[in-house]
């Protein structure tokens, strides 16, 4: 499958605990902090709800 790169870009900080959540289950941590995950139906749903916090790209 193919793979991504998600780098959180901006912070937690004043969202919502959903959104704080989302970002905990996706494993990043904080600012500039990386990780590389198979593209599945719900990672795709995760990295959308988050879209604006995060940079995407391809692995």
């Amino acid at each position: 499958m193919d793979k991504v790169k998600i780098t959180q870009v901006k912070s937690t900080i004043d969202r919502s605990k959903r959104q704080k959540d989302t970002m905990k289950a996706l494993g990043l941590r904080k600012m500039n902090h990386s990780v590389v995950k198979e593209v599945t139906p719900q990672i795709k749903g995760m990295i959308d709800k988050v879209k604006h916090l995060l940079k995407v790209e391809e692995a």
